[in-house]
């Protein structure tokens, strides 16, 4: 009997499994894993990253380099420029958390229900979708903060608005393509109420796609919020966020480079790490990479 080759061995099988799992988790992964708690932080406990108040103001440090009493140096008026850019990313995060949640809490119960009942219920919520997603995203969230006026609270029903149709056609795929399952007719033929076949059988089927398009959409939720904020349409000064640090220390540019370096290193570093997970969280889902 001959000796098992090094391709059909238990250690090969081992081997195979390990690399399958392991490899898609690169080195810029690894970063993104390494930001995820400084963001954490960010929302939960700032003041552990902030050395001071974010509204201390020094004039006698005005525009000063990165020293021991600032590490990212001061701004126009002497302030920290680690606190401001630490709290204004606060902000900018729960908006950009609060209104993906919100889309995901409006859009998932729509396309669940077009994607299971079909027929009319299907073609008057998708209809209602494709109205939305007719506008481009960016121009869509300027006209409605342009209409209701910039606030934390506005901002967060437009970035909501913007990401409700693409929840919701998401998850009406992933419906469509669940409902036809052998499990959910045998669930449906031993009489199980339509509810509980909701709620027990498809839902927990269709998140894997939700949890990778939540990651995505935080990325650009970020980017919408800081880009309305630049052009005067989001928070507005003196409160801080990653938009409005870019827009006060444009003047500063030559003068004081560090003063824009920190809120566009941030805000690159939280945008790549978000969409750096949403990758590595398809490759370890996507079946087809199994």
């Amino acid at each position: 009997m001959s000796a098992p080759t090094s391709q059909t061995s238990p250690m090969w099988g081992y081997q195979l499994r390990f690399r399958r799992r392991v490899a898609p988790f690169s080195l810029l992964t690894g970063l993104a894993f390494l930001w995820l708690p400084i963001m954490g932080l960010m929302i939960v406990a700032p003041q552990l990253l902030a050395p001071v108040s974010p509204e201390q103001m020094s004039p006698a440090e005005r525009l000063q380099g990165p020293s021991l009493a600032h590490p990212l140096g001061a701004d126009e008026f002497g302030r920290s420029i680690l606190s401001r850019v630490v709290y204004g990313g606060r902000t900018s995060l729960l908006i950009a958390l609060s209104a993906v949640g919100l889309a995901m809490l409006i859009g998932v119960p729509l396309g669940t229900a077009a994607g299971y009942y079909g027929g009319w219920v299907d073609s008057l919520i998708m209809r209602l979708q494709d109205v939305l997603l007719a506008f481009p995203a960016i121009l869509f969230a300027i006209l409605l903060i342009a209409t209701f006026g910039p606030s934390p609270l506005n901002l967060v029903l437009t970035i909501t608005v913007v990401y409700i149709p693409r929840f919701a056609r998401l998850q009406r795929g992933s419906v469509l393509i669940v409902k036809s399952r052998p499990y959910v007719e045998a669930a449906r033929a031993c009489g199980v109420p339509q509810w509980r076949i909701l709620w027990r059988t498809i839902l927990p089927n269709t998140t894997s796609p939700l949890i990778i398009q939540a990651t995505l959409a935080l990325a650009i939720a970020v980017l919408i919020e800081s880009g309305l904020s630049y052009i005067g349409l989001g928070i507005q000064p003196p409160d801080s966020t990653w938009g409005v640090m870019l827009k006060t220390s444009q003047p500063y540019m030559r003068l004081a480079p560090h003063y824009v370096l920190a809120p566009g290193v941030f805000l690159f570093l939280t945008v790549l790490s978000a969409n750096l997970l949403g990758d590595w969280l398809r490759d370890r889902f996507d079946p087809r990479s199994r």
